[in-house]
């Protein structure tokens, strides 16, 4: 019996040990499945393997990176749209200041003084500027040269106003109430009955006039947002002035620069003077000239010449004169002159026409025949210049 007992003991034993072997054996390839199944799918968020981590990046590193990028993106595009809007408001806003400006242009007069009438003739300021551009250039300018010399002319009278200038301009009788006169002391006009007769004549011609002093309504020639001293002159030599070579002033927008279309489109670009050498003297202002009477040419020679190549000065006997002087003191078109002296006299032959500072005129036609606009003309003859429109000056005007 103990035998029996002891024996089914053994067996009670040994299939407890083998359950518990089946037992572990299962639960631990259930372990390893479920083991194997993490790290095959990966963990939401779990950072312990790398498809694990994978996931976890595209899921909160990359949404969160998209959040990121949008909030930034947001904010930048915000940015953009409002500083985009605050832009359109400016131009809005400066479009309508110029609109409202052109408009007071019309109101604004330019009272003229008709030297040949005797007589003040008060017109808007468009209409000034129609004038001068009709007295200063031949009909059959290119138009954008036309633009340039309205763009010149208007800016002349809107220095002028603004500093009250007053120069020119007699204290007393009828020209004493002007703002300007039609002659070469300002600038040159032809009054409203002269420019109705032009359109009668030549109705073509008015309307290109009309048009180049439309186009440019209301603008004038700054520097440094200052109306600039707008000179001009007919033709140069081939090359324009520093202003200090021809008047008191250096002024840094009046420099010499190349004008060589003069010499290919300008009309009367040369001429020749003669003085016999009593005359000479004499319109020189040199009483006594020693040796140069008997025709000795070391006594009559040029010393000097100017940055735009004109007689800086002229020796006369003992005497240094200012080409500029010269050309005054003989009534040359130019002081670009050469001269040969011989028994005879003084043969004098010039070049150009006028004193050679700012924008020369037939160097603008040729500038526009090749097709250059009145704006990079205006800044080609006056360095560091730019445009503004009548809402930038208007207001500066004196009551």
């Amino acid at each position: 019996m103990n035998g029996k007992l002891r024996i089914d003991w053994i067996g009670c034993v040994i299939g407890i040990a083998v359950g518990l072997v089946v037992w572990l054996f299962v639960h631990e390839n259930s372990y390893r499945m479920a083991a194997e199944a993490v790290v095959s799918d990966g963990a939401p968020g779990a950072v312990s393997t790398v498809n694990g981590s994978v996931a976890a990046t595209k899921e909160n590193t990359g949404g969160g990176a998209s959040a990121s990028e949008g909030n930034a993106g947001n904010a930048e595009a915000g940015t953009k749209t409002g500083a985009a809007a605050e832009g359109k408001a400016a131009t809005a806003a400066k479009e309508a200041a110029e609109a409202k400006a052109i408009q007071a242009l019309d109101r604004l007069k330019i009272k003229v003084y008709l030297s040949e009438e005797k007589r003040v003739e008060s017109v808007s300021l468009e209409q000034y500027v129609r004038g001068v551009v009709a007295a200063e250039l031949p009909l059959a300018f290119e138009p954008e040269a036309m633009a340039a010399q309205a763009l010149a002319a208007r800016t002349y009278i809107v220095r002028r106003l603004l500093l009250e200038d007053r120069s020119g301009l007699p204290e007393t009788g009828t020209a004493s109430e002007a703002d300007v006169t039609d002659t070469v002391s300002h600038q040159v006009y032809k009054s409203l009955k002269a420019m109705q007769k032009l359109k009668e004549s030549d109705a073509e011609g008015w309307s290109k006039i009309d048009r180049a002093v439309e186009r440019t309504k209301g603008e004038v020639i700054v520097y440094e947002g200052e109306p600039i001293q707008a000179l001009y002159f007919a033709s140069s030599n081939g090359r324009t002035e520093n202003s200090e070579d021809v008047f008191p002033a250096k002024v840094p927008y009046l420099r010499s620069v190349d004008s060589p279309w003069d010499r290919t489109v300008a009309t009367d670009w040369k001429e020749e003077s003669a003085f016999g050498l009593t005359e000479f003297y004499r319109k020189i202002g040199v009483e006594s000239i020693g040796a140069a009477a008997g025709g000795n040419k070391a006594q009559v020679r040029i010393l000097d010449l100017t940055a735009g190549g004109r007689v800086k000065e002229l020796l006369v006997g003992d005497e240094r004169i200012p080409g500029a002087e010269v050309r005054e003191k003989l009534g040359l078109r130019s002081a670009a002159f050469s001269l040969k002296l011989d028994k005879k006299g003084v043969r004098i032959t010039t070049y150009g026409n006028g004193h050679g500072v700012g924008m020369s005129q037939w160097g603008a036609e040729g500038m526009a025949e090749q097709g250059m606009k009145a704006e990079q003309i205006v800044e080609y003859y006056y360095k560091g210049v730019g445009l503004a429109g009548a809402a930038d000056w208007m207001a500066k005007l004196p009551l």
